[in-house]
């Protein structure tokens, strides 16, 4: 799978009269990025850049050569998004539909979308929840259900915000086993440390600003450094 290029040109993004992001220019290739700080930092501002969810104040953001801000919605069907809360992206009562609500707007027919669900519950091990009450799934189950969903419509690059954080260490385990299997590019950001080991570059943001861009273990040791200091 070839994957886009996204780029930061000097983005500024500015909520009342205060810079969350200051100043970052970015090129993101890899096909396991993290990105670490302290609460407040800016993470969730950053991961939001990269698929229009929050547009540059100044500056740009480009995917693949088209800007966030004139091919928003183009490009949101390339760069998928799972939110912390799973059960906010949760929208259908039955699992099976809720994969295929997105489906619809690609305007694939009947037979199409119900191939592509089966397909993507199976790639994840969940075709067990196929006919199952939304309402009644565990953390881990409805993080599943939410990755299955984002996963068929096919986009390049899968954004992660904060995935484990209502996750117990069984289900956290089995999230970071699909991660690593994924075909897409993931950027993740979190508070937990060790998904990270096996990533290719992390990005740690401090006060709005790239405080440190490396390798995981220099930059959790640059993380846990400023943490303590």
């Amino acid at each position: 799978m070839e994957l886009p290029e996204i780029r930061l040109e000097h983005v500024t993004v500015r909520y009342e009269h205060r810079d969350v992001l200051s100043e970052v220019t970015l090129n993101l290739n890899e096909r396991r990025i993290g990105i670490i700080g302290a609460n407040g930092a800016g993470k969730s501002t950053l991961s939001r850049l990269l698929n229009g969810l929050v547009l540059p104040t100044y500056g740009e953001v480009n995917i693949g050569g088209l800007s966030t801000g004139k091919h928003a919605k183009q490009i949101r069907r390339d760069v998928g998004f799972v939110f912390q809360n799973p059960a906010n992206q949760i929208i259908m009562p039955i699992v099976a539909d809720d994969v295929a609500f997105g489906l619809k707007n690609l305007g694939l027919g009947r037979d199409e979308r119900e191939l592509r669900v089966l397909s993507t519950l199976a790639e994840l091990n969940i075709s067990h929840l196929a006919e199952r009450e939304s309402h009644t799934l565990s953390g881990g189950e409805q993080q599943m259900v939410a990755l299955a969903a984002v996963i068929a419509m096919q986009p390049r690059t899968i954004v992660f915000d904060e995935p484990t954080t209502m996750l117990d260490l069984r289900n956290r385990l089995a999230f970071q086993r699909e991660v690593a299997k994924l075909g897409q590019r993931a950027i993740v950001v979190t508070h937990d440390l060790e998904i990270l080991e096996d990533f290719d570059r992390v990005l740690v943001v401090t006060d709005g600003r790239i405080a440190y861009d490396g390798t995981p273990d220099a930059a959790v040791a640059h993380y846990r450094q400023w943490s303590h200091a």
